[in-house]
C-alpha cells in the first residue's frame, strides 16, 4: 500500500494551523517545517505530529518547500498551506490517487478562497487550480523565492483532483497589506537579482491591466463589494512590485 505525507511550511500561523491539521490526521506522515514563529505555532503542531522541524534562515518559499519535502519519507506528497482545509471530497479524490498509486502524474487541486467576509467564485480566483499532490522521488519544487512551481518531468501527466481546497487566504486588511507588502519585496529582489529592470509607468499600466482583468473580464463585479475590492487592492499590489523593484534598482544603482 502507497503511503502519504501532508508538508507544511508555516510561519506564526498559530491562529489557523489547529484548524487545518484536524483535517489531516488520516494522513501517514505530517511534516510541518517552521520558518522561525514567534507564535504558539510549533507547540500547536507537535499536538498533531513528531514531524516538527525548524529552518528559520528564510531564503525563499521554493527552497523552504525543499528542506520540508527532504523530511518526509512516504510516496506520495501533498504540500498545503496552514490557511488551507481540506474538504471531504478532496480527501476521497487523493485517497484514492494513492491508493492506484500511479507514479506517472501529478494532480492539481482547485482551492476557492475566502475572503473579506465571502467566498470569492469569480474575479479570476476559482477554480484556482494548484499543483500539490505528486509523487515524492519524482518531482519537487524549484529555487523561486515566490510564486514558486512544482518542477516535473515532461513525460509525466497533470490532471486535476475532485474536491476544492478551502483557502482562508486573508484575515482582514491589514494581514492582506502586511502579505502583499512582503510578497512585492521578494518578487523585486528576485527579478533584480535577474538583472530585471523597470519604470513606474510600467508599474501603472500593469496595475490598471490587473484591475480591468479581474473586475471586468473576469467578471469580478458578480463577487459584490468583495471582487471590487479585491480587483482595487490587487491592481494597487501589482504596482507595489514593480514600484518595489525600481526603487530597489535605482538604489543599487546609486550605491555603485
Amino acid at each position: 500500500m502507497a503511503s502519504i505525507a501532508i508538508v507544511l511550511i508555516v510561519k506564526n500561523e498559530a491562529q489557523v494551523l489547529a484548524n487545518c491539521l484536524e483535517k489531516l490526521t488520516w494522513a501517514d506522515e505530517i511534516i510541518v517545517l517552521d520558518s522561525g514563529s514567534t507564535d504558539d505555532t510549533p507547540e500547536i503542531a507537535k499536538q498533531f505530529t513528531a514531524n516538527v522541524y525548524q529552518a528559520p534562515d528564510w531564503q525563499g518559499f521554493g527552497i523552504q518547500r525543499q528542506r520540508a519535502q527532504e523530511k518526509a519519507t512516504s510516496d506520495w506528497i501533498l504540500m498545503i498551506d496552514a490557511d488551507e482545509l481540506m474538504t471531504d471530497q478532496l480527501r476521497s479524490s487523493i485517497q484514492q490517487v494513492v491508493h492506484e498509486n500511479d507514479q506517472s502524474k501529478v494532480y492539481a487541486v482547485a482551492r476557492l478562497s475566502w475572503c473579506f467576509g465571502d467566498f470569492i467564485r469569480h474575479s479570476g480566483w476559482y477554480p484556482d487550480y494548484v499543483t500539490r499532490l505528486y509523487p515524492r522521488l519524482k518531482a519537487g519544487y524549484g529555487d523561486d523565492r515566490v510564486h514558486e512551481k512544482l518542477l516535473f518531468g515532461s513525460d509525466m501527466l497533470e490532471q486535476r483532483l475532485k474536491g476544492d481546497l478551502l483557502h482562508f487566504t486573508y484575515r482582514d486588511l491589514e494581514h492582506y497589506l502586511v502579505k502583499s507588502a512582503n510578497y512585492a519585496k521578494a518578487w523585486a529582489e528576485q527579478r533584480a537579482a535577474r538583472g530585471k529592470t523597470t519604470n513606474l509607468l510600467t508599474g501603472i499600466l500593469h496595475g490598471i491591466g490587473c484591475f480591468i482583468k479581474m473586475y471586468i473580464i473576469h467578471a469580478g463585479f458578480l463577487d459584490g463589494r468583495q471582487g471590487f475590492l479585491l480587483a482595487l487592492l490587487s491592481a494597487h499590489s501589482t504596482f507595489a512590485k514593480y514600484a518595489n523593484l525600481w526603487i530597489l534598482t535605482k538604489t543599487t544603482k546609486s550605491e555603485n
